[in-house]
């Protein structure tokens, strides 16, 4: 069993001293490490040659952000398992063997999250992933353990196995059998929301993400990007369109993709209500993109929806969430229905 851990660099010295000491003390014999670097301006390179040698370096030609850094690292890693880890990940004792473990057993899982919790309050899971992602009818993200900006406190309320929609890009055990077979990310998405077209992909084959809950790392978050960032706010709403367009199965995705625009369309309204002008243009300038890639975009669908085995995929919400969160007040994941579950 070979497992590669593979940590993804852009600028980023000061996390790879803060957070990577900790992934050596904690990642076992039977894993390599890698350090993937998208062309870096600062003095990263220099820190790793010089303070960890036994660390594999990759040097990316140029920085195509997560989905091309990991396409183009990956490629040259031969391992059964592959670890992707976000540079600004704090990982504990044990942090790999569980997730290793829960795949070993079952051959049908192809990808597997641990519980992802806040570096800054480590008694909440962190935004990025929590206890395993979903998606609902019109493609919004939420978690076990977060929906929009509602975070929960972890109690154990998520500690069981659990076979999810999506895992976090932040700390992602997949085969590497499958990463490759699906084609690795969508290099188009540059990044946000790779992970969860790679894993809708992944579900419309028919294979199992899971979530461990026996596993758990800390996330520094926004570490390449601010949560209230602009850029990242227009990179979350052009991608998931572009998502929703691809991997959808329904025949009424006409409609589907319709009344999502409609959903965006009152989120920008309600940025400028509060005056955050720079996230409603955000949200214009990615229906802009997706208006104007559209054909691009039906081609890739055509070419998903051709290798569709398991057109019924799991762990779908069926209604809206942004209805039961903003109407109902459904803040919690634990005040869904589980029935309104694919």
């Amino acid at each position: 069993m070979q497992v590669a851990v593979v940590i993804l660099n852009w600028n980023g010295k000061t996390f790879l001293e803060q957070f990577l000491p900790l992934v050596v003390a904690h990642t076992g014999s039977n894993a390599e490490i890698y350090v993937a670097d998208n062309a870096s301006t600062d003095d990263s390179i220099e820190f790793l040659k010089k303070n960890y040698p036994a660390v594999h370096l990759i040097q990316n030609p140029l920085n195509g952000g997560f989905a091309v850094g990991y396409n183009l690292s990956l490629s040259q890693i031969k391992a059964e398992y592959y670890v992707l880890l976000n540079s600004d990940v704090e990982v504990t004792a044990d942090w790999i063997k569980a997730p290793i473990e829960m795949m070993e057993r079952d051959k049908a899982v192809m990808a597997v999250q641990p519980k992802i919790k806040s570096y800054f309050e480590p008694q909440k899971f962190e935004y990025a992933g929590a206890a395993g992602g979903y998606i609902d009818v019109y493609g919004y993200p939420f978690c076990r353990g977060r929906i929009f900006d509602t975070i929960e406190k972890d109690e154990g309320q998520y500690n069981d196995e659990k076979e999810i929609f999506w895992a976090t890009g932040a700390c992602l055990f997949i085969r590497a059998s499958v990463f490759h077979e699906m084609g690795g990310f969508d290099e188009d998405l540059f990044s946000h929301q790779e992970e969860i077209d790679l894993c809708w992909r992944m579900k419309l084959k028919g294979y199992k993400i899971m979530f461990c809950p026996n596993a758990e790392v800390l996330h520094y978050g926004g570490g390449m990007l601010p949560k209230s960032n602009p850029f990242k706010t227009y990179l979350n709403f052009r991608n998931n369109l572009i998502i929703l367009c691809k991997n959808h199965p329904t025949r009424a995705l006409k409609q589907i993709v319709f009344q999502r625009m409609v959903l965006d369309g009152l989120a920008a309204a309600r940025f400028l209500v509060q005056g955050n002008f720079g996230d409603f243009w955000a949200i214009l300038k990615a229906h802009g993109h997706f208006y104007k890639h559209f054909r691009k975009t039906w081609r890739k669908r055509k070419l998903v929806q051709a290798s569709v085995t398991n057109p019924e995929v799991s762990a779908i919400y069926r209604r809206s969430i942004v209805r039961k969160y903003f109407l109902q007040g459904k803040k919690l994941f634990s005040e869904l229905d589980p029935k309104d579950f694919y």
